[in-house]
């Protein structure tokens, strides 16, 4: 049954089209995918089915009683508020409900047995067991968890939480309302992979229609039963799996091009028909028929091309073209006997890694396993409770971290570029050029003025231009679109260094290593090939033989002595102040990561650093007297 008839949408900005044209169903078990160029009004035709903006021509026809449920990228209206609150607000009418029906019980208690109370009291029963009975709260609070919030987190106030946390709570208050129809941009934003494979499970199993836009390519495949394709004109709506519509499109470009041709090859014969027979009496009324016939193959040709550009028009895309890199020593990095905290949470214990030239490595691990702490301790100085990290001798390292530390925090877009780089200004700027920042405006705006996709996008082109030969990325493709991801993996695919990879995007952990390494238990655990080959490995029974460990990660360790007891209560004192003003530190972080233009916010984080680097340096003092005793 259709939860929504589209016919003819039609919404305008200023006067011109955003789209027209555009008519599509859903039914409940349809998984619909919004496809097509940044501009062409995704969003904002998931706001118009929400109710939230108008259309300037169409209809929206809904199924009677469809309960609507929209999760976008914006912030909550109100703080104050608990997460609970906030994803039980997306349910407000089934709350309305429940209360109606203890009000009428009440009632009927007390000797109402009227026609109408028994009424109204039969209709609340119908529209709860519309969304499956009593068992509604259930549900929405197994979609928080699944989303990777703990029962503790349910009563803390919103303002207490991360952008990335925000937004996994918008996406879990959509799914706790039991919408009939599921309106979802970009949800999988912030999800680690176990968020991830959750969310499709539920997209599977859930009684809805779903419209959704995304750039993750393996999630659309997983997820997707129809494309509407949104294009200049009007929309086409293919029916079928993500993949098989992106053939259908390139088939449909390829047929174009060659009905073109072959117009073009009847136009050029009559034309010369005309031409010699316009001035010849017996032959003029053909001769003009001919033209005639002419001007309406122009007309198909015409049509036929513009399909051609529709179809294969190149969007502006992230240019990858790394330098050739030195060529650097047989071991590029290595990783001994690592144990590692972030606060009083021990995230590796006597992890082991080695990474050779020319390898391609994934690292992953759910959220607060540690690869960003790991990724720090290596390039940012975290400090190490025990063990050692080196790099290797001729090894040039390029760091893209998650949040874009990297970049000044003075300067305009250009002068930034030149320092990193040390291009000239008119090379500098064609670098900029590639990576979507175009003209002298945006060249001279100041960095701190950017947006998160923008710096992650500068930071980027800095990378690129680095010269480096041992590229470690951390979740580089989040703010990029499925043709950018896809330029940056054939990048990476070809780059004839060593790339270390911390990424969510399962296409990317699939396309580019060789080899993936995951955090297990606080240590590191290797598999051969890409994401599939590690789900499939860690999918099989198990075998009574242990396999032996790879000679690049030791999986067994012997057990080590421990540090001498940390006996001076100083000492102890001091690691509680380390563990707040870490905490400090990666919560400033996380408000950074969603606005770097709050420079009150700015300098915060340095204060926070600067007094979380003293607390390590007299911890490191203290330490050092408690082991000499």
């Amino acid at each position: 049954m259709a939860v929504l008839i589209a016919s003819e949408l039609r919404k305008e900005f200023a006067g011109d089209p955003l789209f027209e044209n555009v008519s599509f169903t859903v039914g409940r078990k349809d998984r619909l995918s919004l496809a097509g160029a940044n501009g062409a009004g995704k969003t904002t035709l998931l706001r118009a089915i929400a109710g939230e903006t108008s259309l300037q021509g169409g209809k929206l026809a809904f199924a009677k009683g469809t309960r609507v449920a929209l999760h976008d990228q914006r912030p909550p209206l109100e703080f104050d508020i608990t997460l609970r609150e906030y994803a039980l607000s997306g349910a407000r009418d089934l709350l309305e409900v429940e209360s109606e029906l203890r009000r009428l019980e009440n009632a009927m208690s007390e000797g109402a047995h009227d026609d109408a109370t028994l009424r109204r009291y039969s209709e609340a029963q119908a529209r709860l067991e519309h969304v499956g009975g009593w068992g509604w709260r259930d549900r929405a609070a197994a979609a928080v968890r699944g989303l990777g919030f703990n029962d503790h987190a349910l009563d803390r106030p919103l303002g207490t939480f991360s952008g990335g946390e925000l937004t996994r709570a918008s996406l879990a208050r959509a799914l706790a309302g039991s919408p009939d129809l599921l309106l979802l941009d970009e949800p999988t934003n912030h999800l680690d992979v176990q968020n991830l494979e959750w969310l499709e499970r539920e997209l599977e199993t859930i009684d809805a229609g779903v419209i959704l836009v995304a750039h993750d390519r393996w999630f659309l495949e997983a997820v997707t039963t129809s494309v509407l394709e949104l294009a200049p004109g009007g929309a086409h709506y293919f029916s079928g799996p993500w993949h098989e519509w992106r053939q259908e499109k390139a088939a449909r470009a390829t047929a174009a091009g060659k009905a073109a041709d072959r117009v073009s090859v009847d136009i050029a014969r009559l034309e010369r028909f005309v031409e010699r027979f316009r001035y010849k009496k017996d032959k003029a009324k053909q001769a003009q028929a001919k033209l005639t016939q002419i001007a309406r193959l122009e007309q198909e040709r015409s049509e036929a091309r513009h399909e051609i550009e529709s179809l294969t028009k190149k969007r502006r895309t992230l240019g990858f073209d790394f330098l050739d890199p030195p060529r650097s020593g047989r071991i590029v990095l290595e990783a001994e006997d690592v144990t590692l905290r972030a606060g009083d949470k021990q995230l590796l214990d006597g992890a082991t890694l080695v990474v050779e030239r020319g390898e391609k490595v994934g690292l992953v691990g759910p959220n607060g396993a540690g690869k960003t702490t790991l990724l720090a301790a290596i390039f940012d100085g975290h400090p190490l409770e025990s063990g050692s990290i080196r790099l290797g001798h001729g090894v040039v390292p390029g760091y893209f971290s998650q949040h874009g530390l990297e970049l000044p925090t003075s300067g305009s877009v250009l002068d930034a570029t030149a320092a990193a780089t040390g291009l000239q200004r008119p090379r500098a700027q064609n670098l900029l050029g590639r990576f979507l920042f175009s003209g002298w405006e945006t060249h001279e705006r100041p960095v701190t003025a950017l947006s998160g996709g923008e710096r992650r996008r500068l930071a980027l082109a800095l990378l690129v231009a680095s010269g480096s030969n041992f590229l470690v990325l951390d979740e580089p493709t989040n703010h990029l679109d499925v043709e950018s991801r896809e330029a940056l993996e054939a990048a990476l695919e070809a780059f004839p260094g060593t790339v270390l990879l911390v990424s969510h995007d399962r296409a990317l952990l699939d396309a580019v290593p060789d080899r993936m390494v995951a955090i297990e238990d606080g240590r590191l655990r290797s598999y051969d090939g890409g994401w599939a080959d590690l789900e499939r490995e860690r999918s099989a029974p198990a075998t009574p033989a242990e396999p032996a460990p790879s000679p690049a990660v030791d999986t067994a360790k012997p057990a080590r002595p421990r540090p001498v007891e940390r006996a001076p209560s100083e000492l102890e004192g001091l690691e509680a102040q380390i563990a707040a003003a870490e905490a400090r530190v990666a919560e400033i972080e996380r408000t950074l990561s969603d606005d770097w233009t709050n420079m009150d916010v700015l300098t915060a984080h340095r204060a926070a650093r600067d007094e979380l680097t003293a607390l390590l340096a007299r911890w490191e003092v203290l330490f050092e007297e408690a082991h000499a005793t």
